[in-house]
């Protein structure tokens, strides 16, 4: 999106700037035009331009006992305004609600959460990576996981809904990219959490802050293995980070979900003095939709690439 803002305003400088009868004028007005043009593509399906992928849920037909919320946000390990969470929480009372980077000092500032949350998982870090999940439903078999990375955790669980369903939630925050180490462990751990879900037999969400955009490559290839559809293709970007800088924000906070389910709301709720936004989903369990979404497929190639990026990241991780 800055790219394609940068572009538009280097096209009106051309146009400004040079002679339109000259040849160099084409040349370069010509170029700039055709990288404007493929930026504005790769945004394209991120607008109400492009078919909705996952099916919008019609008011009124979603039963209290089929609905699904969950919440999301990376509350920044350093921040102190532990107020404004909890403000957030009260205000939309989410079945589900996923915290990332939360350390020990955020664990017991979200204490008073107990009182109204029956299930827990908390790994509370010190390094930026520290998860709490809070679960007013079920959780079934619930585990701290580390797919990748040793100090880099994820959770997994069933969830039960009151429907009696059984959900596997996934809750995610891989490593970003950092100067001197590029991004395998984070592509390793998403595609191997893609095919998992791809594998299980009952419905998946997976949610986090996965420090990765909407549009990459990488999302796309775990898209495609693992059959989740993303709530923001054919409606907006929600971009999530940064919250401070309006003119910089990119969507890297997720949340995927199975075809059998359909969307009710989707929403990017006001700042909670973190660098990110946090992110509402509710969601309605419909199997009988499930063939009416776009549900992205893997091909060969596609299974190829993902037993490479499993490789490069364990590869990776040894390294260090």
């Amino acid at each position: 999106m800055q790219l394609a803002a940068l572009l538009a305003l280097v096209f009106l400088l051309c146009l400004a700037a040079f002679d339109w009868h000259q040849r160099r004028f084409w040349f370069l007005a010509g170029a700039v035009l055709a990288c404007l043009v493929y930026q504005s593509a790769r945004m394209l399906p991120y607008t109400g331009l492009w078919p909705e992928q996952a099916v919008s849920a019609r008011q009124g037909q979603c039963s209290e006992d089929s609905r699904l919320s969950l919440m999301i946000s990376n509350v920044l390990q350093d921040n102190r305004d532990s107020q404004a969470v909890l403000d957030r929480v009260g205000e939309y009372a989410p079945d589900l609600l996923l915290l990332i980077e939360t350390n020990g000092w955020w664990a017991e500032a979200m204490a008073p959460l107990e009182e109204e949350y029956k299930e827990v998982v908390a790994q509370p870090q010190e390094n930026k990576y520290g998860l709490l999940l809070f679960s007013r439903l079920d959780l079934i078999e619930p585990q701290v996981r580390r797919l990748v990375e040793e100090e880099v955790p994820s959770i997994h669980s069933g969830v039960r809904l009151p429907s009696g369903v059984e959900v596997v939630f996934y809750g995610l925050h891989p490593r970003p990219p950092e100067p001197k180490q590029d991004t395998e462990e984070r592509d390793a751990e998403l595609v191997l959490v893609g095919r998992e879900a791809r594998e299980v037999d009952v419905p998946a969400i997976v949610a986090g802050d996965l420090n990765d955009v909407a549009w990459s490559d990488t999302t796309r290839l775990f898209q495609e293995l693992s059959g989740l559809l993303d709530p923001r293709i054919g409606r907006s970007l929600y971009s999530s980070y940064h919250a401070q800088w309006p003119i910089l924000r990119w969507p890297i906070d997720h949340v995927f979900f199975s075809p059998d389910f359909t969307l009710l709301r989707m929403s990017r709720l006001e700042p909670v003095g973190s660098d990110h936004f946090p992110i509402l989903v509710e969601l309605c369990h419909q199997p009988a939709n499930e063939g009416q979404s776009n549900s992205p497929d893997a091909e060969p190639e596609d299974q190829k690439e993902a037993r490479e990026t499993i490789e490069e990241g364990r590869e990776a991780e040894k390294e260090e």
